[in-house]
């Protein structure tokens, strides 16, 4: 039976949201929606052309003057309206985000994330000191912390309300204002949160949100001259391409969170029955579109053939189908060239590994559905061990001891997100300060994080870190000021 959808939001902001108001496409433009779980087309998006991009730039550098006079608290009001407003609007949120790239509302969180990060920083502002040295004899000097002016961001389609609020916010109440860029694939809730900005009381042109494709305004962002800082979360290709742009511009400041191949080991002593679990749920969550997921898990040859046994039966309550429906756990991957994408792997898989659960879709009639895939004795230098596939695809190998799996792990060039299942606290803290990554789960996995702690990639899984004790530093210049003072 075909899936026929039956969202309770009927209609929703399509349009482009420059200078405090909702406009369409400078020459009319627009791009097609078309639902994952269907296949068949739901919306039209206004598709922002470069004069459009430029125009977003134009409004915030407008608003930057008095926007960076006001005192963070004056900021920080507007941070806490359009908290409530996004609490108020979770509901919506999470059927939109259904809607355009199929993630089932069963699981929705990032209404509750974002509100946090918000009421966060709208107190965080006066942690923007400076600092004062009376160390050279003469003079007292100081350093002052200010605001870059223009910032540009560029999110995912994956979680889009959370990279919307967790790149937008500490760059706000710094002082800077923003043009967002949301996906093609995602556009709906960052048009939500514009309507909540325009409600929330934002001055116009703090607070800029378009949508789009990457080769016309992400390409306009990437070089305009006026914008001096790019945050952008997304795949490895994009984020060279925007590092380039930043270097043949005016050098702006570059903050790339992007792909990874996340290896989770789990060694004899483990708790064997949680390290299953919460690996299968990593690789299973928002159908592995997570580029922190664990996709290459590293079991000891010891413990392999039970880990295996309850891994497989572990997928056992995947329940796919419409995700508007509650009890759905597993949705579509986002369109037709991810599905496409990931079905090249799985067959790319079978040439090296062996399968033993998944790749078969669901019985959907339509939509871009498919089953969490297993493959196991997978050679390292397969293409599928490699190359980050970003969806429910994993790997499992075996290990004989630490040397062996740590040189595995880091034979990668993503390093984003490693995790380690042992009771022997020493052994944990050796892998976690052997492995190549910028984070490491103890006990844990991927999408286990915390907010208060910096996020970023070694290598080729990005350049900087976000957080909430971090971000802010991203945002801010720091200027030296040397005053010499008359003894007499």
């Amino acid at each position: 039976m075909a899936i026929k959808q039956d969202p309770k939001v009927k209609s929703f902001e399509t349009r482009l949201f420059i200078n405090g108001k909702f406009v369409d496409s400078s020459d009319g433009g627009k791009f097609d929606l078309v639902s994952p779980t269907t296949n068949e087309k739901f919306a039209e998006v206004s598709e922002a052309t470069e004069d459009d991009a430029n125009a977003a730039v134009a409004a915030a550098k407008a608003a930057f003057p008095a926007w960076s006079a006001l005192s963070p608290s004056a900021r920080g009001v507007y941070f806490k309206k359009l908290a409530a407003l996004i609490l108020e609007s979770h509901n919506d949120l999470a059927e939109l985000e259904a809607l355009s790239m199929g993630r089932p509302v069963s699981g929705y969180f990032e209404s509750y994330a974002a509100a946090d990060s918000l009421n966060h920083y709208a107190e965080s502002g006066y942690q923007a000191l400076g600092t004062s040295s009376l160390n050279t004899p003469g003079f007292v000097n100081m350093t002052m912390r200010q605001p870059y002016g223009v910032v540009g961001a560029i999110i995912p389609w994956n979680v889009p309300v959370l990279f919307c609020i967790n790149k937008t916010a500490p760059a706000l109440i710094a002082g800077n204002t923003v043009v967002l860029k949301s996906s093609e694939k995602a556009p709906l809730t960052s048009a939500k949160i514009a309507t909540l900005v325009e409600k929330a009381g934002f001055p116009p042109g703090v607070f800029n949100i378009i949508s789009g494709h990457g080769h016309i305004s992400g390409n306009v962002l990437s070089h305009h001259m006026d914008i001096r800082v790019i945050s952008f979360t997304g795949s490895g290709r994009t984020g060279r391409l925007i590092q380039q742009a930043a270097a043949k511009s005016n050098l702006k400041n570059v903050i790339l969170e992007l792909g990874g191949k996340s290896p989770a080991i789990i060694f004899p002593d483990a708790n064997l029955e949680k390290a299953v679990q919460e690996t299968k749920h990593s690789i299973q969550w928002n159908s592995g579109q997570v580029c922190m997921a664990n996709s290459r898990i590293y079991v000891h040859e010891s413990i392999a053939p039970k880990f295996i046994e309850l891994f497989q039966k572990g997928f056992a309550d995947i329940k796919s189908g419409d995700p508007l429906l509650p009890e759905t756990n597993h949705g579509p991957q986002a369109d037709a060239i991810q599905y496409k994408q990931i079905q090249s792997y799985i067959e790319e898989g079978k040439k090296t590994g062996k399968m033993v659960l998944g790749s078969e879709p669901p019985q959907h009639q339509s939509g871009f559905f498919v089953q969490p895939t297993v493959f196991l004795d997978t050679p390292e230098d397969a293409k599928v061990m490699k190359e980050e596939i970003f969806g429910p695809v994993v790997n499992i190998n075996t290990f004989k001891d630490e040397d062996e799996v740590v040189a595995k792990a880091n034979d990668t060039e993503f390093g984003l997100y490693a995790a380690v299942y042992t009771k022997d606290l020493s052994r944990a803290l050796r892998m976690a300060k052997k492995l190549e990554s910028g984070n490491v789960g103890v006990n844990c996995t991927s999408p286990t994080g915390a907010p208060d702690m910096p996020f970023g990639g070694y290598k080729a899984s990005g350049v900087g870190r976000e957080g909430w004790t971090v971000s802010l530093d991203n945002y801010l210049e720091v200027k030296t000021v040397i005053i010499r003072v008359d003894e007499e």
